[in-house]
Formats: C-alpha cells, sequence, structure tokens
C-alpha cells in the first residue's frame, strides 16, 4: 500500500485493507461502504469544517442515546434508512406488512393476560384492542408473542416520563394469543406525536424545516416459532399527519378504525361504561419462517 495516496487511489487503498477478511459478508459490505462514503465525500467535495460538524454530529447522537431513548434509531427513521431496510427485507410476500421498530421499544415490558389493563393507571380515554393472529392460509396461530406498546392521550410514552411513572413500565406488554390465536387487552387511546426534538436529530428537522410530527399509532412485535417475526404498526385512519410522517413509516395497508363509542355502551368485555371509549379490531397475519 502507498503512502503517497491520492483524491483517486485512497478509496482502492481502504478496500484492499478488508481482503483478509475471514467474514465475506462483512468483507462485501464494508469494500462496498468505503466506496460509497468516498463517492459521496467526493461528489459534494465535502470541506474540512463539515466533515468536523458531522463528526461532532455523531458524537453527540452517542452522548444523548441511552437505555430509553435511541437517537441512532431516530436518525435512521428520519433519513429514511430504517423503512429502506424494512423494505428491503420484507418489501414482498402475503404477510401483514411490517414497518418502523421505533425508539422507544424497550426491554422489560410486563407480561400481561389477555384481557388486562395495560395502561399502567396512566389516565386517558380507554381503549379495547382486539388483535388475532392467522397464518397465510388464515388458520389461527396459538401461542404468539405479542409485545405491545404506545403513547398516552398527550403523545408521551412511559420512557419520555419516568419521574412522573415512578420508573414503573405503561401502555405496554407482553402477551400471548389463545387457541384462537386471538390476543386482546384494555388501556387508553395514544395521540399524535412529536419525534423527539431536543437532541441532534432535532437540528436537522429544525434546519431542513420539516415536520416532527407521526401519526397516531400503537405498536406490535410478533414472535412464533415458525414464522418470521414481526414488527408492525397500527395508525388512526383520521389522523392529521397521516400523509406525513415524519420517520416515513405509515403505510396504507395499516391503516385502521378507531371506532368511538358513547356511555353508556357496553365495551368489549361486557362492561357497561361510564365514559367514552374506543375499540379496534385488526387481523395479522405471519409469513413463514424462511429456511
Amino acid at each position: 500500500m502507498s503512502i503517497d495516496l491520492t483524491e483517486e487511489t485512497i478509496t482502492a487503498a481502504v478496500q484492499q485493507t478488508f481482503e483478509g477478511c475471514t467474514n465475506e459478508r462483512m468483507s462485501e459490505v464494508f469494500e462496498r461502504l468505503v466506496q460509497h462514503l468516498h463517492d459521496f465525500a467526493r461528489e459534494v467535495r465535502l470541506t474540512s469544517e463539515e466533515w468536523f460538524t458531522a463528526v461532532d454530529f455523531l458524537e453527540r447522537v452517542g452522548h444523548i442515546s441511552s437505555p430509553t431513548r435511541q437517537e441512532f434509531v431516530l436518525l435512521s427513521d428520519i433519513l429514511g434508512l430504517s423503512v429502506l431496510v424494512d423494505q428491503i427485507n420484507h418489501g414482498n410476500g402475503s404477510a401483514t406488512d411490517s414497518t418502523l421498530l421505533g425508539p422507544f421499544y424497550v426491554d422489560g415490558r410486563p407480561r400481561a393476560e389477555n384481557g388486562a389493563d395495560i395502561s399502567g393507571g396512566v389516565a386517558g380515554m380507554p381503549l379495547f384492542f382486539s388483535g388475532t393472529v392467522v397464518d397465510a392460509e388464515g388458520r389461527p396461530v396459538a401461542g404468539v408473542d405479542v409485545d405491545t406498546w404506545h403513547s398516552d392521550g398527550d403523545g408521551f410514552y412511559d420512557v419520555q416520563q419516568a419521574d412522573k411513572l415512578d420508573g414503573e413500565p405503561a401502555m405496554r406488554a407482553l402477551l400471548s394469543t389463545d387457541d384462537n390465536g386471538r390476543f386482546w387487552y384494555r388501556s387508553i387511546v395514544p395521540r399524535y406525536y412529536p419525534v423527539p426534538t431536543d437532541g441532534p436529530c432535532g437540528e436537522i428537522l429544525r434546519a431542513a424545516g420539516r415536520s416532527p410530527m407521526r401519526p397516531e399509532h400503537i405498536h406490535f412485535w410478533f414472535h412464533a416459532q415458525g414464522y418470521e417475526s414481526l414488527v408492525t404498526m397500527l395508525f388512526r385512519r383520521d389522523d392529521p399527519y397521516l400523509e406525513r410522517d415524519a420517520v416515513f413509516g405509515a403505510k396504507r395497508s395499516l391503516v385502521a378504525d378507531f371506532v368511538q363509542h358513547e356511555a353508556g355502551e357496553s365495551a368489549p368485555d361486557g362492561t357497561v361504561m361510564t365514559e367514552p371509549f374506543q375499540t379496534v379490531e385488526w387481523t395479522f397475519t405471519l409469513a413463514p419462517a424462511r429456511r
């Protein structure tokens, strides 16, 4: 490798350093990464000041990230990379469409029985959700683990208000489907909200004049032996931000009716409600595991 590298020869020199890698996929990915990264710098004629600004930005993304705030995930989301990767890996098939995991998924969620109230005592309009999980032939799939999580009626997740909730999880749970492929729970109605803008990613949105808003949605992550895992969301049909999701995650196939009911009507569990409430029903289809 020459020590007298130029703008024209530096790329090949760096790529050659990966030729001894025993992991062929790693070698392929890094050689192409170097190619595109160098081509980008040459194309825009990246200045030293701009390079320093970018490195400082990534450092600050790392500093603000935590187990409950994934700023790198948010960066990937607002640049559309998360959706692109999802489309590359799950863009075809007859299963329910997948979409973003989002930055607010956390481990340590409580396991709940079907029919439980998973709101964690957070105040809000009651929501009754009922889901069914089937395979590609429409047959119910029993024993599916279902992660679900969503915001409160002000658009905040539990991890954003840990002090208020004493660090206890709320509006999230892990359930399992019954013999008929069904799972159901009670919670509160979520709301649209802005992605966090108090960190480095917010600087990008403000500089670009972009809206930080996400439409109202509920997250799901399905795990079942013999099936591909499915990360998806359901979006409210009449949400004002449905057509301009800040992270490009909304899909027409995942738009659901959040049905409004008045006080005095019976909830799905038979309770006569003394206040207005909403219901959502949906059938999710899992794809068989790849061989």
